[in-house]
């Protein structure tokens, strides 16, 4: 009993501990620190060790102006644990009262303390990367590896040199660590990424650039030679990657599915003769069967995307004579799908296109693959308007696939499929749902589509602009282009004025990039631009513009000033960093 009375009486006191500090979290959250300081000090009575709680009670001393009591709190503690970090804020406590000479003493006796005992500049080094000493910091730690030189801290110091703007000296350690521990390379390269995109302007990425060239001419490892390959990567630079892929390639020639995956994100982005080369250059240097039938999968999709009408024929007749050569069987399935789509959805046989999905479902296919082929069915029930059909293929995805990006897709998919048949709540409580999803492009389509049906439902209680503008997407699912333009422009005479007006000219403007007419989308982006300035979709027409500029009329001059635009007036844009990175690019920076 009496063993059951102290486990009782333990469990309320670590119950009641965890409620105050949630107040006092509340408290300092809040930035009432006379509250916070009362509730601090109740918590370190009763768990006097623990340190986090004192840190927190100093803090509110310091913040209410108390640097007295600050300063004999931390004494106290000092005498009595002895710990190294104590000097770090009896030092920023002075700092605190403009009394830098102090400061500096006691930042000078916590170095000290690393020269006697090393093993205490976890503590120290901790301590002024906290209160922002990030000179104290290095220093701290350069103290300690020239004491103990199996210390490694080189990941900490390339984070204080990238915060103090150091950034030679960042990227040396940086590079220097990841090639002596290859295990932490991606831990620095996410770092790398996110000084060339965030924190730093653009000589941060020149120096990088410089640093890894550098390093590919004085060295012959293959090591560097990746690394280069990933900056080009992340600066969308694939012909560069790709050049440095090759060389890896012909020095180690074990795999071309890293180039593979270069020339999918070269498709991903629009670089199509840069994905054209890479795969062609796959093809040239490779026997093996599934490499070669994903590599033909990604050059017929690639045709397909380019084609027009007159062009159907031969591809084809290509689709059917890879698939002569690799037979009909599980590895050949990305063919199937797609040789399945292109019948269904541009030779508008979609009959044909389901016997070929039938007959891939025959096959022994893992779930991944049953998903894919149940996907592409379903893609073209919907094209046939047998709407239910189609949502129960997305459904079974769904269930067989739960939590998985493929079933999110199927779900995005489900959610389309309830919105082109005019289902609007089902389809908004779905969209809902999905703009949290973890992939991106999934996340970003749904919050559009929400935010089409509820605006257009606020505006319009009857919903008919949004039936008529249902029906546009819908057309444009088909491959129906011409019928698609007719309706949006159908819509803009109608409900000229209207909430539906900007977004069906967003919709027209890249259905005209679309079929090639780059002029007639330029005209929609510039009436957003002129009528729509304070809306939603401000920031699309300026980028499309501008890239229609840059990279289809080759007229940068007048791409700049949208480019520019952007940058200044929509930095919350999920383009602004495309944009600033084109900006630079056309502004001629050589420091990129």
């Amino acid at each position: 009993m009496k063993k059951l009375f102290f486990y009782i009486t333990l469990l309320f006191s670590l119950f009641a501990i965890g409620q105050n500090e949630q107040l006092a979290q509340y408290y300092y959250d809040k930035g009432d620190f006379e509250k916070a300081k009362i509730s601090y000090e109740e918590l370190l009575e009763n768990v006097p060790q623990n340190m986090q709680y004192f840190l927190r009670t100093v803090d509110c001393y310091q913040q209410l102006k108390q640097y007295d009591v600050a300063e004999k709190a931390i004494q106290n503690r000092l005498t009595k644990y002895n710990q190294g970090n104590l000097l770090v804020e009896l030092g920023y406590n002075f700092q605190l009262q403009k009394n830098d000479p102090k400061a500096k003493n006691y930042y000078d006796q916590a170095l000290e303390r690393i020269r006697k005992n090393p093993n205490e500049v976890y503590g120290i080094a901790n301590a002024f990367d906290k209160k922002v000493q990030l000179e104290y910091a290095l220093k701290a730690y350069k103290i300690a590896t020239e004491i103990q030189p199996n210390f490694n801290f080189n990941y900490q110091q390339g984070l204080l040199y990238g915060q103090l703007g150091n950034y030679e000296m960042m990227i040396t350690t940086f590079l220097d660590e990841a090639f002596a521990n290859p295990q932490n390379s991606i831990l620095i390269q996410n770092q790398l990424s996110r000084f060339m995109t965030d924190e730093a302007d653009a000589s941060f990425s020149n120096a990088l650039r410089k640093a890894l060239v550098l390093k590919v001419q004085k060295s012959q490892d293959i090591f560097w030679s990746r690394y280069l390959s990933w900056f080009y990567i992340q600066q969308k630079e694939f012909s560069k990657a790709f050049i440095q892929e090759k060389a890896i390639y012909k020095r180690n020639p074990e795999s071309l599915s890293t180039i593979l995956n270069l020339a999918n994100l070269a498709i991903e982005e629009d670089e199509k003769e840069t994905a054209k080369e890479i795969l062609d250059f796959i093809i040239e240097n490779t026997k093996d069967l599934g490499l070669l039938v994903q590599t033909h999968s990604y050059l017929i999709e690639l045709k397909i995307s380019k084609a027009t009408e007159k062009d159907f024929a031969a591809i084809n007749l290509e689709i059917e004579a890879l698939l002569k050569q690799f037979e009909i069987s599980p590895f050949s399935l990305s063919l199937q799908l797609i040789q399945a789509h292109f019948v269904a959805f541009n030779l508008k046989k979609p009959e044909q296109g389901k016997a070929i999905i039938k007959k891939a479902l025959e096959l022994q296919l893992n779930n991944y693959e049953m998903a894919q082929a149940k996907m592409e069915l379903a893609d073209i029930l919907l094209f046939e308007e047998k709407f239910n059909q189609a949502l129960l293929y997305y459904s079974q995805i769904e269930m067989d696939l739960k939590n998985d990006a493929v079933a999110h897709e199927a779900s995005l998919k489900a959610a389309k499929t309830s919105y082109f048949k005019g289902d609007f709540p089902w389809a908004l409580k779905q969209f809902k749902e999905l703009k949290s999803a973890n992939t991106q492009l999934i996340a970003n389509d749904a919050l559009e589509y929400f935010l089409l049906i509820n605006d257009n439902t606020v505006a319009d209680s009857t919903q008919t602009a949004l039936k008529a503008f249902a029906k546009g997407d819908y057309l444009l699912y088909q491959n129906r282009d011409q019928e698609a333009i007719a309706q949006f422009q159908s819509i803009l005479k109608t409900f000229k004025g209207q909430e539906i007006e900007a977004v069906t000219q967003l919709r027209l403007g890249k259905t005209f990039e679309k079929i090639g007419e780059y002029n007639l989308a330029l005209s929609q982006y510039q009436s957003i631009i002129e009528q729509h300035s304070d809306g939603i979709y401000i920031d699309e027409a300026l980028f499309f513009s501008a890239e229609i500029y840059a990279k289809k009329l080759n007229e940068p001059e007048k791409a700049k000033p949208l480019y520019e635009k952007l940058i200044f007036n929509h930095q919350d844009s999920i383009y602004f960093v495309e944009a600033r990175k084109k900006f630079r690019e056309l502004r001629g920076d050589k420091n990129l």
